[in-house]
């Protein structure tokens, strides 16, 4: 049996956040087999770095391998202390790399990156959107092993469009850009179409009270959730037609890989790891960033020809099999073997 050590930001019930990869990826690994020991769900700072460290060293003579978190904000300095500290202590490390501002991050901190990642055993990367970019900069210990999630728990379920039911998840961010879909919804009625919008997710940066406030000023009805349990907000998707990504940075989401499975036809902005995910009108709607005009197009045409709408969802459901626990986990066990 393989013993991990796992680093990363795991969910805390004081924090109103949404689940990262490692409450995601973590019980799946100890279905394998595999012993987990993680860190951390501290919510100070300090107390988060402290604990993480001491995981690594308490689980020194233990840990086969040590797997890190890694995203191209605050977490990258976790990353990059664990990973050093992981070099001191002579163990084997992967930093699974997240996030769409990754790979700005590699420029911007050029040292600290390659301090990071040019001394891991290997570096795991969800899309080949952040493999290519990470090659791009001479970064060769890479694969790809995509996120994934649990078929059966996503039932596919065929959208009737009689009217327009937009559905948004994910946390409120600056750069998920929420104040788009409200806008989005603005131009839809205004051009007489019935629709609604229902946006799920927990304030990340206080975009949320700014979403609610934008949408009071436009004079529209959003139904904001707040945060949802997973199978919450599956149950939820069952009354909404069209799943709407409106980021301005992204890697390869998870709430994207969802909908697709569900049978919600997806549009998305054509950015960071999307078109890697996404190929345009053949599994989902790829549009430029930030473009109120170019969502309500994509849109009307998915109600507008729905035969056309429907063999997207058919392609994108396929799709997304690839991405199943039980493809995926195997390129995980080659890896950990």
């Amino acid at each position: 049996m393989k013993n991990i050590v796992y680093i990363g930001n795991k969910w805390n019930k004081k924090r109103n956040a949404n689940f990262t990869s490692i409450d995601l990826l973590e019980p799946l690994f100890i279905d394998c087999g595999y012993k987990v020991f993680s860190a951390s769900d501290k919510e100070n700072i300090f107390l988060r770095m402290t604990n993480m460290l001491w995981m690594c060293f308490n689980y020194r003579n233990k840990a086969d391998y040590v797997l890190i978190d890694t995203y191209g904000t605050l977490n990258f300095y976790y990353a990059y202390f664990v990973s050093q500290f992981c070099r001191i202590l002579k163990l084997k490390y992967m930093p699974i790399l997240h996030g769409g501002k990754l790979p700005m991050r590699l420029k911007n901190s050029p040292i600290l990156s390659r301090a990071i990642f040019k001394n891991a055993f290997i570096n795991i990367a969800p899309s080949m959107y952040t493999k290519s970019n990470f090659e791009a900069l001479g970064f060769n210990n890479i694969i790809c092993i995509p996120n994934s999630i649990e078929l059966k728990n996503y039932p596919f379920k065929k959208r009737v469009f009689n009217d327009v039911r937009l559905l948004w998840v994910r946390s409120f961010s600056r750069i998920y850009n929420p104040l788009l879909a409200i806008k989005i919804l603005k131009a839809l009625k205004d051009e007489s179409i019935n629709s609604r919008l229902c946006m799920v997710g927990p304030d990340g940066d206080g975009s949320l009270k700014a979403a609610k406030k934008y949408a009071d000023q436009l004079g529209i009805e959003v139904n904001f959730t707040g945060k949802l349990s997973k199978q919450e907000w599956i149950k939820l998707s069952e009354d909404y037609n069209i799943f709407i990504n409106t980021t301005n940075f992204d890697n390869m989401p998870i709430s994207v890989i969802e909908a697709m499975a569900l049978g919600l036809p997806v549009v998305s902005t054509n950015v960071g790891g999307m078109p890697f995910l996404i190929e345009n009108n053949k599994n989902g709607v790829l549009v430029e960033p930030d473009s109120v005009e170019a969502f309500v197009k994509s849109i009307n045409n998915m109600v507008s020809f729905t035969q056309n709408t429907t063999i997207l969802t058919q392609e994108a459901r396929a799709c997304i099999e690839n991405l199943d626990w039980k493809v995926v986990k195997k390129q995980w066990i080659n890896v950990l073997k």
